[in-house]
């Protein structure tokens, strides 16, 4: 006759199992820590002209109608593209992203300074502007198709503005 084993052992999972679980754990942690609200996003719209009628009242009056008197507007001054000094930097795993943006706004007529990789997190492609260059942030988005842009923070310079991409234009 032949004896069973009546041994009784523990099974250990495997490395990868293991090394799995705590990849879940570490990103669950890192989506609740960076998951906090940040200042609030801030899109670029490009201008709509309003396409309004100065037709006649359909029912006439008995007072005479005067057209109202149209206050000019002071115009801004158009934003001098060589003349505003711009960086930009690539957030993203694509090579090259950052060169190909500041060689579309120097074609632009931008003067780009400097283009580098940006190291921290940013929330998408946003062009961060000093209080100053609110207006040319603004147009340079429209001009590189940004959707966003945001005042400028941390050590980001206040002579010009800073591009950071995240993500293909």
């Amino acid at each position: 006759m032949s004896e069973r084993s009546t041994q009784r052992g523990v099974v250990f999972p495997s490395p990868v199992v293991v090394l799995s679980i705590i990849a879940v754990a570490m990103a669950a942690v890192a989506f609740f820590v960076t998951r906090g609200d940040d200042a609030p996003d801030k899109e670029v719209v490009a201008p709509s002209r309003s396409t309004t009628s100065d037709s006649p009242s359909a029912r006439p009056t008995s007072e005479p109608t005067t057209a109202p008197k149209k206050k000019k507007k002071k115009k801004k001054p158009a934003v001098q593209r060589d003349k505003v000094y711009v960086e930009v930097y690539n957030n993203s795993g694509i090579s090259g992203l950052a060169g190909s943006a500041g060689a579309s706004a120097t074609d632009a007529g931008w003067k780009v300074v400097g283009t580098d990789n940006w190291y921290g997190t940013v929330n998408g492609n946003t062009v961060f502007y000093p209080k100053q260059l609110e207006s040319a942030a603004k147009q340079l988005a429209l001009d590189l198709g940004i959707d966003r842009t945001a005042p400028a923070v941390g050590a980001m310079r206040l002579d010009r503005l800073t591009v950071i991409l995240t993500g293909p234009l």
